[in-house]
């Protein structure tokens, strides 16, 4: 098929000198998205210390086109951007790849400067839309489905269908004349588009964290994508990437097919008292001293729960050492297990250490949080630690290690 050419928070807006100016893709793609420096907490719970980027694009051409809008936070800076990059003219379409507020959050204010704007999207877009906004459109709704393209001049615009990557009205479009993948959250990281960090790190827990759990998903929208000539990736988060593509993607087919990326050992420990995390200590320099590549220790009690969630994810070998409490486990692993398993976590070889001063429960709690994750390989010995670490507990830690290394 071809086609021929309110609810802003007042509260948490972005203040005046946060507004960044309009960013050139190619001579006739602008990214008019803006950097919010002021956001400490994505979704409510995702700490971004180096803010977030909320991308939008605008394709320039005999129509105009606005690819996805802004969260409200962001909204009066975001027209801004876009009157600079458009000047007088009248926006033709709005393209909504992604029905989630902080790319959604700005669609009526949009509708309402250009009222003969058409807004493109598929079926469930619109079903989505109507539940956010109470706003009456179906005469301005042009619905797309898989492979249709919209011609706006000399760029055309083709749509493929995304479902679940990460909600199932996801879509990503294809700018066939330059070659520009507008990949909606695919692609995508935390921190502001200039931030000064390193790309993999964010990206890893922005991915895991929010698109963890559809890795088949994303499979099949790598698929898609490997049938299309791509030198430029637009995505609603993050920087725009130009270079190296094939690091991204392949990236993004490791972590969607839950591969490890990395030959190391995560030990995650959840300590209350201390005595748990100098155990843990302690297995990391015996499986250094083991020849592991690389080990990390994580304290879940005062470190980044979602760079712990990440990092399970990256390494092969993963050590749970946790407290018992409550006839369970400490709460802080209880947490974590609880999210890599809501994540799809599988392909994995995990080494336990308990403790417990009169009846270690841990380790049986931990097991039972694990059941029905895929392919998970639980490694003997289980190591139990009452109270504190003694002399004899060294020698099953690196019996643990041992095992762990083998595989």
């Amino acid at each position: 098929m071809v086609f021929d050419s309110s609810f802003l928070s007042k509260k948490g807006k972005i203040k005046k000198k946060e507004i960044e100016i309009v960013e050139k893709v190619t001579e006739d793609i602008i990214n008019i998205g803006v950097n919010d420096r002021t956001i400490t907490l994505f979704e409510g719970q995702y700490e971004v210390k180096n803010g977030m980027a909320y991308n939008s694009y605008v394709i320039l051409d005999e129509q105009v086109v606005v690819m996805d809008t802004v969260d409200p936070r962001a909204t009066q800076e975001w027209l801004k951007n876009l009157d600079e990059a458009v000047g007088t003219r009248r926006v033709d379409y709005l393209v909504i790849q992604h029905m989630e507020p902080d790319h959604g959050g700005s669609i009526v204010q949009l509708m309402e400067r250009y009222p003969e704007m058409k807004l493109v999207g598929n079926a469930k877009t619109f079903q989505m839309f109507e539940q956010f906004f109470d706003v009456s459109s179906s005469d301005k709704m042009v619905t797309v489905k898989e492979g249709d393209i919209l011609s706006v001049g000399k760029h055309t615009l083709q749509f493929f269908m995304a479902p679940m990557v990460h909600w199932p009205e996801v879509m990503v479009t294809y700018e066939q004349t330059e070659k520009v993948l507008f990949s909606a959250d695919g692609f995508g990281k935390f921190g502001t588009r200039d931030a000064k960090e390193d790309w993999v790190q964010e990206a890893r827990r922005y991915y895991i964290n929010i698109c963890g759990k559809y890795g088949m998903q994303v499979q099949a929208l790598l698929k898609k994508a490997s049938t299309l000539e791509i030198n430029i990736i637009c995505p609603l988060h993050g920087p725009v990437l130009t270079e190296n593509l094939g690091y991204y993607i392949e990236k993004y087919n490791i972590w969607s097919s839950y591969e490890p990326e990395d030959e190391g050992v995560l030990i995650a420990c959840a300590s209350i008292h201390g005595h748990t995390l100098h155990t843990a200590e302690k297995m990391k320099e015996i499986l250094e001293q083991k020849g592991a590549k690389k080990v990390v220790l994580m304290d879940l009690t005062r470190e980044d729960l979602h760079e712990a969630v990440a990092d399970a994810f990256r390494y092969r070998y993963l050590v749970l050492a946790a407290a018992s409490y409550d006839a369970g486990v400490f709460p802080p692993m209880e947490d974590f297990l609880n999210k890599i398993k809501a994540k799809n976590y599988q392909k994995r070889m995990i080494g336990i250490i308990e403790n417990g001063s009169w009846a270690p429960t841990a380790a049986k709690s931990m097991k039972s949080l694990l059941e029905g994750a895929k392919a998970l390989t639980i490694v003997e010995p289980v190591v139990t630690i009452k109270s504190a670490m003694k002399t004899e507990n060294i020698s099953q830690l690196e019996a643990l290690a041992d095992a762990l290394l083998k595989l």
